[in-house]
């Protein structure tokens, strides 16, 4: 399959975008203070399923940068 310019920038600014909001979010959630990430200094419910949803979108921001990276690269070749 054959991807885009357009395409191929966007995918991978997603993935940054991916990365960037995530590494923020989790930064602040391991900084809590509220008290729903740490209760006693021990992680919550809503800090397990923060981390994991952290975690696949990392995967998943990786996944989807890496194809349009390749995609830039494959119409450089071609160009």
């Amino acid at each position: 399959m054959k991807l885009s310019r357009p395409v191929s920038w966007f995918l991978l600014a997603f993935g940054v975008w991916s990365w960037v909001i995530w590494v923020t979010f989790v930064k602040n959630l391991v900084a809590d203070g509220s008290g729903l990430a740490f209760d006693d200094g021990h992680p919550t419910a809503y800090f397990w399923v923060h981390l994991t949803l952290a975690v696949v979108s990392f995967v998943l921001g990786t996944v989807v940068g890496v194809i349009g990276l390749r995609g830039l690269r494959a119409l450089r070749r071609t160009s």
